[in-house]
């Protein structure tokens, strides 16, 4: 690296002074200073980029190492399976032989819903005694109950 210390700074931009001049001095710097700028801006891309990918790369390295596993395991839950479907099939070929037992197996009640008949406790109460005794029969909201009990006002 180019050890710029106070001292050289200060003479290039003497030398710069004497050399371009007083009145095109600020013009020179600020160019500078925006390719200075540029340059920077490019460098920091291109590193970002470069880690990008870096990155890029463990990431599809982690991706085989990952689905490698996964496909151990599968291989591995395939012959386990296997070997107990195996050993499913010969536990249960004796069963199969007897009749009795395959007869109660087969035979499931169907499903019936233990429920009450709402129909009937829902005509218990004509419709009609409701309304004389005055029986809510539908929810009402706030502004309705407000508006409906609100005192009459006197004239």
């Amino acid at each position: 690296m180019i050890d710029l210390g106070l001292s050289k700074i200060a003479l290039i931009g003497a030398v710069a002074l004497v050399v371009i001049g007083p009145e095109k001095l600020p013009r020179v710097a600020r160019t500078i200073g925006a390719l200075l700028g540029k340059a920077q801006r490019y460098v920091s891309d291109v590193k970002a980029e470069v880690n990008r990918s870096i990155e890029l790369e463990e990431l599809k390295k982690m991706k085989s190492t990952v689905e490698g596993a996964a496909q151990s395991v599968e291989t591995s839950i395939q012959s386990t399976t296997s070997d107990f479907e195996k050993e499913w099939s010969s536990a249960t070929s004796g069963l199969e032989s007897s009749p009795d037992l395959s007869a109660s197996l087969t035979s499931v009640p169907a499903y019936k819903h233990p429920g009450k008949n709402w129909r009937l406790k829902r005509g218990a109460m004509p419709a009609w005694y409701k309304a004389r005794q005055g029986v809510r029969t539908r929810a009402l909201s706030g502004a309705a109950r407000v508006a409906r009990y609100r005192p009459k006002p006197l004239n």
